[in-house]
This record gives C-alpha cells, sequence and structure tokens, in this order.
C-alpha cells in the first residue's frame, strides 16, 4: 500500500494501524439479563471499511502525514460490524467470520442486525428482508453464527422502533399499515429475545432513537412492547449526533420510566419526564421544553438546558413506587464531539436533514465500558456508526436534487459508502481530539 511513499511516512502511518493487533480496552460484557454488566475486556476491532485504505495512502503519498494518522486512528479505533443483508447461511457465515476474528484479539465484538423489512421509511438505508418470515430466518442464521460461548454485544435495529411504519405511512403506500407495524414490533421482539436467550454471553440493546426525537414515554412504550425487559436494555444515538451528556440524561429517564410503567399499553405521554417538559419538584414545576442543541444539566443556568425539574421529579416518583430502574444502555459516540448539527441562519432549506451528513462534526468519545459515576446505567460508549461513512446523497430538501450544498454541491456517496471529506473532517475535529 505504501509503495514510493517515504519512508518516514510509511513507518507512521503504519503504527497507527498497529491499533488493530492491540485493541483499545474497555469493551461491555456480560449475561444478556437486565442486571449490570460484568467487568470487560477489549473492544474488537474490524477490517479497515473499504476506502479508508486509500485515502490513507493518499494523504501519505502526498505529505499530508498528519491527515494520515488522522484517518489511519480513526479506523481502528473499535467499531461495530453491521449486517444488513444476505440470507440466513449468509449471514451466519459472515458473523461467525466476525466471532472468530473477535476471539484471535481476544475482544469482545459489537454487531448491529439491520434488516428488518421496509426498513428507514424508503429513505438512503432503505431496505431489509423480503417478510417477516425471512427476517427470523435470518435472525436464525445469525443466532447460529454467534454462537452460545463467546460474549458480544448486538445492537438491534437502529430506528426500527423509532421509525415504525405508522410514523410514515406514505412510504408503504397500499399496504395495511397496522399490520406492517405489528410486524415491525414483532420482529425486533423475536430478534432481541431469540439473541438473548440463545446466548447468555450476549448483550443485547434494542434501538431506541435519540434524545432529539421521541418523548421518553413514547420511547418506553415501544421498548416495552418490543419485549426490551427480556435483554439487557436499548441503545442510543446510533448515527446520529446528539450531545453525550443529553443522552446519558435521556436515557437514564427512559429507563427510569420502564421501571415506573413496564406495560406498554397503559403509558401515556404525560407518564414521564422528558425532554419537552422540564418541570419538577427542584424548580418547583416550572418547566418547558428542552433545547436539544445546547449541553444539559442540573446546574445549567439557561432554563432550556437545565435537567434538574426532571431529575427530581423521576427520584420523588421512584422512592414513591419503591422500584428501581434496571435497563442499561448504550451510546453511539463516534460522531458526536461536537453535538447536533444547526444550519446557518442564511440557508432556506426545504429539509435541512440535519442527520445527513451534516458539515463541522467531529469523532466523539472512544468507546468505553461505565464511563461515567453520574450515570450508573450507561452501560458504555461505543462507536457503532462507521465513521467515515456516508449517510446518504443529502439534497437538504430540494425535490429532484443529487447535490449537497453543504459539501460544495457534490453528490454524497451512497449510504454506507466511504466518504474521504467527511471521515478527514471527523477526524481533525474529534472531541476529545484523537
Amino acid at each position: 500500500m505504501f509503495n514510493r511513499i517515504p519512508a518516514r511516512i510509511a513507518v507512521a502511518v503504519t503504527a497507527a494501524a498497529l491499533v488493530v493487533a492491540t485493541p483499545l480496552t474497555g469493551a461491555a460484557a456480560a449475561p444478556a439479563t437486565p442486571t449490570h454488566a460484568s467487568s470487560p475486556t477489549r473492544y474488537y476491532v474490524p477490517p479497515l471499511p473499504d476506502g479508508s485504505a486509500a485515502q490513507i495512502a493518499s494523504l501519505a503519498r502526498t505529505g499530508q502525514l498528519t491527515d494520515a494518522l488522522l484517518v489511519a486512528k480513526e479506523v481502528t479505533t473499535p467499531q461495530a460490524v453491521w449486517f444488513t443483508s444476505g440470507t440466513a447461511k449468509q449471514v451466519e457465515k459472515s458473523v461467525r467470520t466476525t466471532m472468530q476474528q473477535a476471539a484471535r484479539q481476544r475482544a469482545v465484538p459489537t454487531l448491529v442486525v439491520y434488516n428488518a423489512p421496509g426498513r428507514d421509511c424508503s429513505q438512503y438505508s432503505s431496505g431489509g428482508a423480503g417478510s417477516d418470515a425471512a427476517y427470523r430466518s435470518w435472525i436464525d442464521g445469525f443466532v447460529r453464527g454467534l454462537g452460545t460461548k463467546q460474549q458480544a454485544t448486538v445492537i438491534v435495529e437502529p430506528d426500527g422502533l423509532a421509525n415504525l411504519p405508522s410514523d410514515c405511512p406514505a412510504a408503504y403506500p397500499g399496504q395495511d399499515i397496522a399490520a406492517l407495524t405489528a410486524g415491525r414490533i414483532a420482529d425486533v421482539k423475536y430478534a432481541g429475545t431469540t439473541i438473548a436467550t440463545r446466548n447468555r454471553h450476549a448483550q443485547v440493546y434494542l434501538d431506541a432513537g435519540h434524545s432529539g426525537w421521541h418523548s421518553v414515554a413514547d420511547a418506553t412504550a415501544r421498548l416495552a412492547k418490543a419485549g426490551v425487559g427480556g435483554v439487557r436494555g436499548f441503545s442510543l444515538n446510533v448515527s446520529n449526533y446528539q450531545w453525550t451528556p443529553n443522552l446519558s440524561e435521556y436515557g437514564t429517564w427512559i429507563s427510569n420510566c420502564l421501571a415506573l410503567h413496564p406495560d406498554a399499553a397503559t403509558t401515556t405521554p404525560t407518564d414521564c419526564g422528558d425532554q419537552y417538559y422540564s418541570g419538577g419538584p427542584a424548580n418547583d414545576w416550572q418547566g418547558g421544553a428542552l433545547d436539544g442543541s445546547k449541553v444539559w444539566s442540573t446546574t445549567a443556568t439557561d432554563p432550556t438546558a437545565n435537567v434538574a425539574g426532571i431529575d427530581s421529579r423521576y427520584a420523588q416518583e421512584l422512592q414513591a413506587a419503591g422500584v428501581r430502574p434496571t435497563a442499561g444502555f448504550v451510546l453511539d459516540t463516534s460522531r458526536n464531539g461536537r453535538g447536533p448539527w444547526t444550519p446557518a441562519v442564511t440557508t432556506d432549506y426545504p429539509d435541512p436533514q440535519t442527520w445527513c451528513n451534516p458539515p463541522g462534526r467531529g469523532l466523539g468519545a472512544r468507546p468505553a465500558a461505565h464511563p461515567s459515576s453520574a450515570y450508573p446505567l450507561l452501560d458504555a460508549y461505543l462507536w457503532i456508526k462507521t465513521p467515515g461513512q456516508s449517510d446518504g446523497q443529502c439534497n437538504r430538501g430540494f425535490a429532484g436534487s443529487t447535490t449537497d450544498p453543504e459539501w460544495g454541491g457534490i453528490t454524497d456517496p451512497a449510504a454506507g459508502a466511504w466518504f474521504p471529506q467527511q471521515a478527514l473532517q471527523l477526524a481533525r475535529l474529534a472531541q476529545p481530539a484523537l
């Protein structure tokens, strides 16, 4: 790869790549039960993403050593492996290969199940199995490849519950939306419970969107219907950019709400405190909506960023009910180092698509187990989205357009393809720095 590159550059870039041989420590690994995770070992570093090695080599060849090293560190940080298609036999083989590679690293892999029928509401990552029956057969193949004795962290269907068919009925013209929605929830439940039951060493997390989306009660109801009580917990912020402190609060609130209202059929939107009403004992119930662009805390002087009211409400309600939250959660911190993107006021986009290849973002906190004593139910920071891979061919809502004005009018790579410009920017703007 480094032919015709000065030796000093080749050695430097290769040194960064050697992180693969010595993965970062801190993988989350525990039985898939609603109890706290056990002591971690290491996180698995998968093979380099397609396109990344060529970018590193090109940067090094042209003397851009610092940038080459940054991208090399980016792609050799432990991150998830996604399973998105194929037959039951194909996914079984692919998962088994990943598990074998992780065993050779003596590391715990993070695997993403992403093949639900009609996924992503016909957007950039649309696709999935052809039917509920085909999906369940595919999950059975996944489970066979996973085995029964090896530790793993499994994220089940990013946005699968947050973006139900009932949330985007126009994406399924002429179909029975109620039946599709029920099928999606049942599929997620089948995936989660089957994986957790067959491999008791796997930590399984059903995805629940992020703090800028559904209310706590809504997210809780969806998770409960999908059987979150039978797995370790839920994941947040997959492929998104929300602030880590905000997600930590939101995840804690969901876990609290699950403890207070475990029956999804009776959970109403006002049952649980959330980001859309911050009132509680600490602020004499004088609340309002929180601002997701700001970093939330219990000491913030800005009331649209202060969570003391919500936290005090849960403390009071949990004590009165005599229950304790048990559902753990993990956060995708792969690209949220600088928080969510807000378009400039001078732009006039029909749909800014703030989730789609936003500019000026940076890599976030590195993978770590139990990273904060302030949030005991936060099991781990993980890099679930592969940073450097495109979110899709964003057009900021201009009908018929295939170009992205936020990236100089280029056509962004397709979802999942390597995006060199964004990969480099994420590495340069990492917070904390690489």
